[in-house]
């Protein structure tokens, strides 16, 4: 069992590496062909996990103790399947959820404070810069109080319609007021 112990061990660590270097290449030429494999302990850093610790634990069981076979072998298997598990609860399931989009929609700007950059005449459109932590967009604005705003202004978007955000001066009163 030790030469199949010792393949995994190296199998194991040459797929991490091989995975990390390449992994993006390899991604974007299948173009989601291995889309089926796609369940959660199938991730390739998962399961390059599970064989290095299966590895590496059955060749220290079978050298430093004095287990049988069949007791070195379930062991390793346990200690892949921890390992494994560990990962993925604690590195490639928040990394999942972690990603973030640079994206917005317009759906979501209505409330949100913004800055003219081009004045907005009462019946005419100007333009606002909208700062959100994914970055800053300009939009075109129209007034939606039909008044006119200066350049400089703050403003909070009410709607967003037919491509452009309709605005109102924004008052920021202290309180108590």
């Amino acid at each position: 069992m030790l030469p199949f112990y010792t393949g995994c061990l190296i199998f194991g660590a040459l797929f991490a590496v091989v995975s990390v270097l390449i992994g993006d290449v390899l991604s974007t030429a299948l173009d989601g062909a291995l889309d089926f494999l796609s369940a959660d302990y199938l991730n390739p850093t998962v399961l390059a996990t599970f064989i290095t610790i299966f590895g590496g634990a059955g060749i220290m069981l079978s050298w430093y103790s004095g287990l049988g076979t069949a007791a070195a072998l379930i062991l390793s298997i346990a200690a892949g399947a921890a390992g494994g598990t560990l990962i993925h609860l604690f590195y490639v399931k928040p990394m999942k959820n972690s990603e973030n989009s640079t994206g917005y929609s317009m759906s979501g700007l209505p409330g949100k404070v913004a800055e003219v950059l081009v004045p907005i005449p009462a019946s005419g459109y100007g333009e606002v810069l909208v700062r959100s932590s994914a970055g800053n967009s300009n939009q075109i604005a129209a007034s939606f109080d039909r008044t006119d705003i200066q350049a400089g202004d703050r403003v909070v978007i009410v709607e967003v319609k037919d491509g452009a955000v309709y605005v109102s001066r924004f008052e920021n009163k202290p309180k108590g007021e």
